[in-house]
């Protein structure tokens, strides 16, 4: 036989054989159950004679033409209910709501459903409808509005007590009962929340009214905030407006003051160098002629001293040699006497004498004694009058010295002379303005420059009058040496250095 044609008639058995196979298996969903009759089965829990077996979430396989398989729906259904419903009081009322339900997963529970529903499964709701219409009008007979309104899981939980067991018989079970809605036709619920609906609307109108006075109030101090928000603002501009007017007359009068107190700059300087030249100038003074002549006059006076020290140290040995020599002659003559008495004692004089040679000696000591300090006082004043005669020669010779200086460059020692002396000069010259209580300028802060300039610049004129002066007394031949001191100034009086120097 030829391979090919054994091919073939395998290939057509295998594939008679899948499509048999795929005619037999038949697989039930996981939302479905598979109800297969034709042939006596037992199934578990439900005993024999049942005539029909349940295959849920596995395939089997089914004969066809001998077994018959059926399919029963294991989903979610529903049904709206709306229920007229008389209470316990005889009040009717109309009940709104809605069950969720299923046929059970079990296996009585699907032969259950298989048995009443399984040609008729989309009359399914309408069967369930009844049965929850029946029992919720008897629930709610027995039940008051109040206890409807406040209790509504009650009502619930009643019915689906109610109608378990007959689900359960019809092989469905209730996922979810809920009341959504009581409708009251002749306004009894109206009625009753009436007062609730008063005391919350007198509630409500309290606190519009609470809310209305703190609405206000906000507004008001809002007002007045913003009123204080403006008068802030306003006086905040009028601050900067006279702080602006104030720049602007500072900005005008700017130029002015800076020219017065560039010269017034100015005039502080030019003191300054003044006072620094005057303190040149003494410097000057200082190394070229009191120094000088201070080294001359202090080495006369070192050796006027010398001198006299060596003169004073002569004097005082002399009268030390004096002093000495007189213990000496005393210490003699009473020996002597001593001895003169000791020898009239020995040879018998009288006391008389011997005492009589004492006196005479002690009035010979005595005598010694006064001569030595004689001599020693007139050596100690030898010593003073020598000291003072050193000394007023030390004195003549500086007072020569300043003299020759003087006469060498008398320009350079008054100089001296008034930068010593020139802050009472200066001191002197403002003194003037002491008395002044009241004083009108007529040029401003030009003419306080001025003025204080004037007043730091005399000691500069009161040099140029002590040179005049000294001219004029170097040129008289019969000028007077010394010169009455000036009476004194009053207060507030300046006297001119031309009137000091001269004595007028």
């Amino acid at each position: 036989m030829d391979i090919g044609v054994v091919a073939g008639v395998v290939l057509a058995a295998v594939l008679v054989l899948v499509g048999l196979f795929k005619l037999m298996w038949r697989v039930a969903e996981p939302n479905e159950a598979l109800v297969i009759s034709g042939s006596a089965h037992r199934t578990e829990g439900l005993g024999d004679g049942m005539g029909f077996r349940i295959v849920t979430g596995r395939g089997t396989l089914v004969l066809p033409g001998v077994q018959a398989v059926r399919k029963l729906s294991l989903d979610l259904n529903e049904t709206q209910l709306v229920v007229d419903c008389v209470t316990h009081q005889g009040i009717p009322l109309k009940v709104r709501g809605v069950v969720i339900f299923k046929v059970g997963d079990d296996t009585v529970s699907i032969a259950n459903a298989a048995r009443r529903f399984l040609d008729q499964q989309k009359m399914i709701p309408d069967r369930v409808h009844i049965v929850f219409a029946g029992h919720l009008r008897s629930i709610v007979g027995g039940l008051t509005v109040e206890d409807m309104i406040r209790d509504r899981e009650k009502l619930t939980g009643q019915t689906r007590a109610a109608c378990g067991s007959e689900m359960e018989k019809l092989g469905l079970i209730v996922e979810s009962l809920q009341i959504h809605e009581i409708e009251d036709p002749t306004g009894y619920i109206k009625n009753l929340a009436m007062p609730h609906a008063a005391a919350v609307q007198r509630d409500a109108r309290i606190a519009q009214a609470d809310a209305n006075l703190l609405a206000t109030e906000a507004e008001q101090a809002a007002f007045a905030r913003m009123s204080e928000a403006t008068r802030d603002s306003e006086i905040l501009q009028a601050g900067y407006q006279a702080e602006r007017d104030k720049a602007a007359a500072a900005a005008k009068q700017a130029g002015p003051l800076a020219e017065a107190a560039a010269r017034q700059e100015v005039v502080v300087q030019e003191t300054r160098v003044a006072e620094l030249e005057a303190d040149r100038r003494e410097q000057q003074l200082q190394a070229d002629v009191r120094k000088p002549a201070d080294a001359k006059a202090y080495e006369q006076r070192t050796l006027a001293e010398a001198d006299r020290d060596s003169r004073i140290s002569a004097a005082q040995a002399k009268a030390q040699e004096t002093e000495l020599a007189a213990a000496a002659e005393a210490t003699r003559v009473k020996a002597a006497a001593a001895a003169e008495a000791q020898a009239a004692e020995t040879r018998g004089l009288a006391n008389a004498k011997a005492t009589r040679a004492t006196g005479e000696a002690e009035a010979a000591a005595t005598q010694a004694r006064g001569l030595a300090e004689a001599e020693a006082a007139k050596a100690r004043g030898l010593a003073d009058a020598a000291s003072a005669k050193a000394k007023g020669l030390a004195e003549a010779e500086a007072i020569k010295a300043r003299a020759a200086a003087l006469a060498e460059n008398q320009e350079a020692v008054v100089a001296q002379q008034l930068a010593e002396n020139w802050p009472k000069i200066v001191e002197a010259g403002a003194g003037a303005f002491g008395n002044v209580e009241h004083m009108v300028l007529l040029n401003g802060a030009e003419g306080m420059s001025e003025m204080f300039a004037k007043a730091l610049t005399m000691g500069g004129t009161g040099l140029g009058l002590a040179r005049q002066l000294l001219s004029s007394m170097a040129q008289s031949p019969n000028h007077p040496t010394t010169t009455a001191p000036p009476a004194p100034a009053s207060a507030g009086e300046v006297i001119p250095i031309s009137e000091q120097a001269t004595g007028a």
